[in-house]
């Protein structure tokens, strides 16, 4: 994706995107958030290479905002699609003013707002999913062995 040449001669995309404090250069979406994706986002046959380019071109047309101000790992995609990502530096790879690029980890899609309403307020939404029966099962079975 940071090489990708665009249809001008000589002429490269930017090789890096600012989100917040990150200077993203690079995107990898993980297995379990593809099968996020396909189940929650947008149904059919994608890969990741076509899910990390979408998600360039949301970084680069500055649709991707952060869903808390304060939190960094949870976002928005035009204010629908809620996206949870974690960022490592890349290492030997600075920008032209020395500083740090981040590789951008799409660790999940937790869905659309508009179409499941616990995602509008995430806190009490995680809150309810800690105290649920489910997670009461799963927390007596790790007590158990």
């Amino acid at each position: 994706m940071r090489d990708k040449g665009t249809e001008r001669w000589s002429t490269y995309e930017s090789f890096f995107v600012a989100l917040s404090d990150k200077k993203v250069a690079d995107i990898v979406v993980t297995n379990h958030a593809r099968t996020r994706y396909l189940d929650r986002v947008e149904h059919g046959e994608k890969d990741n290479n076509e899910i990390a380019a979408w998600m360039w071109e949301c970084l680069k047309q500055d649709r991707i905002k952060p869903y808390y101000r304060n939190e960094q790992d949870v976002y928005l995609i035009d204010e629908d699609i809620v996206v949870v990502a974690e960022f490592t530096e890349l290492e030997n790879e600075l920008d032209i003013y020395g500083n740090i690029l981040h590789k951008m980890i799409i660790v999940t899609f937790l869905g659309k707002m508009s179409e499941t309403m616990e995602l509008r307020d995430l806190k009490t939404y995680y809150s309810w999913l800690r105290h649920s029966r489910r997670m009461t099962l799963i927390k007596n079975g790790r007590k158990r062995k």
